[in-house]
């Protein structure tokens, strides 16, 4: 069955509120400000540097700050994009991507934050499944297929898991980006990640992750 993955850019002027609609698995990561999210048996404030996942209706509202979240809406295909409207928002779909999901399988959701050092690199490796990241701050250059693209900061990109990557950081300061990855629920608190050349199993990584959403998740219909 075919769903569309989308990340969404929403700037959220000081004390402004928007309201999202159900029916998708959705992660949120606050960038910067902070917010207080509502809905359907859910109810939590959040500041710069967490996330949180819901499939229910939202309601956000921002705190003292101006407030920037990145957005990932898991939906069926076909659906058209939702951006969020609203007085004191401004909403911009960064990217969409189509992904084959196997109703007969189980799957999880999980949302991190992977940091590098200047000069940090991730070895030649694969994932179990495909995810949007997006940049946070610094460089990185993405090596996959043959080709090299750099990405800056709120640039996104989108990995299907079995193309072998090499990702390098930029030499001159500190990178990170946050993603999300649709994984096999079999992968419930384990790594999604294989390293494509055996000498590089046993060598230094200089990423670091930061897991904030790691759940079984039920496909969108």
């Amino acid at each position: 069955m075919t769903h569309c993955l989308r990340l969404y850019k929403d700037t959220l002027d000081p004390q402004s509120a928007l309201t999202l609609g159900g029916g998708v698995v959705r992660a949120i990561y606050v960038s910067a400000g902070g917010l207080r999210a509502s809905g359907e048996l859910f109810d939590g404030s959040f500041g710069a540097n967490s996330a949180f996942h819901a499939r229910a209706a939202l309601q956000l509202k921002a705190g003292h700050l101006a407030t920037t979240l990145l957005r990932w809406e898991l939906a069926a295909a076909g659906g058209a994009p939702a951006a969020a409207t609203g007085s004191g928002i401004r909403s911009t779909l960064l990217l969409e991507a189509v992904m084959t999901l196997d109703p007969a399988q189980a799957y999880l959701l999980r949302g991190d934050r992977v940091d590098f050092p200047p000069g940090g690199e991730a070895l030649t490796h694969t994932h179990r499944g495909g995810g949007i990241r997006c940049l946070l701050f610094g460089g990185i250059d993405i090596h996959t297929t043959g080709n090299v693209h750099h990405y800056g900061p709120l640039e996104p990109w989108y990995e299907a898991g079995p193309d072998p990557v090499y990702a390098a950081a930029s030499k001159n300061e500190a990178s990170a980006f946050a993603r999300v990855m649709i994984l096999p629920r079999g992968l419930l608190g384990k790594s999604s990640i294989s390293y494509v050349n055996a000498e590089d199993l046993d060598k230094p990584k200089s990423q670091k992750y930061q897991v904030f959403i790691d759940t079984p998740i039920e496909l969108p219909d």
